[in-house]
């Protein structure tokens, strides 16, 4: 049942210049670039490695998921206690297939956003990455990354305008804005 007193609450005028405005689409388009080719960088690293796609698959992320943890006691653990839970009962027993899922999921991401295609949703599978780094204990690149992925979600409306986003996503619609015919 409709409610009669709802109000509409504008966008501010800067949020929508920065996040819905195509004028501005070529700022997302730099970001987005520079985000992809760091994906892409660390997919190429991942996939040209036996480590993580080859015949000793799940090696470097069992190391490295042993490394976080060693991170996950102390006084001030770098890890906390419900994902070194997740560690240790759902990814280090399944090493191979997070190898893969990480390898191609960056590969997926870099490419998505290099492109413009399905700009926010590779933002979002990136920011999700990035979250898991960041949960292990790794900081590296990974906070930079995680604003700056945040942003294209915000602005996802343009920021793949200057991309295939311009292209496709009128032909698909969203839920709550059918495909033009």
């Amino acid at each position: 049942m409709p409610r009669s007193n709802v109000s509409h609450i504008p966008e501010p005028p800067l949020a929508k210049f920065l996040f819905a405005n195509p004028r501005i689409a070529w700022i997302w388009l730099l970001v987005r670039l520079y985000v992809g080719w760091e994906w892409l960088l660390a997919a190429w690293e991942k996939l040209t490695s036996p480590a993580w796609v080859g015949g000793q698959a799940g090696a470097a992320v069992h190391g490295y998921l042993l490394g976080a943890l060693q991170k996950a006691s102390g006084a001030h653990p770098d890890v906390s206690g419900w994902y070194a839970w997740f560690i240790q009962n759902a990814a280090l027993p399944h090493a191979v297939l997070f190898s893969y899922l990480v390898a191609y999921g960056e590969l997926a991401v870099g490419v998505a956003l290099i492109l413009g295609i399905f700009t926010g949703i590779a933002a979002f599978f990136g920011t999700f990455m990035n979250l898991n780094y960041l949960f292990a204990g790794t900081v590296s690149t990974n906070p930079l990354l995680f604003l700056l992925e945040l942003f294209l979600i915000l602005a996802w409306r343009v920021a793949g305008w200057l991309g295939l986003d311009y292209y496709v996503l009128p032909k698909l619609g969203t839920p709550w804005a059918p495909a033009k015919k």
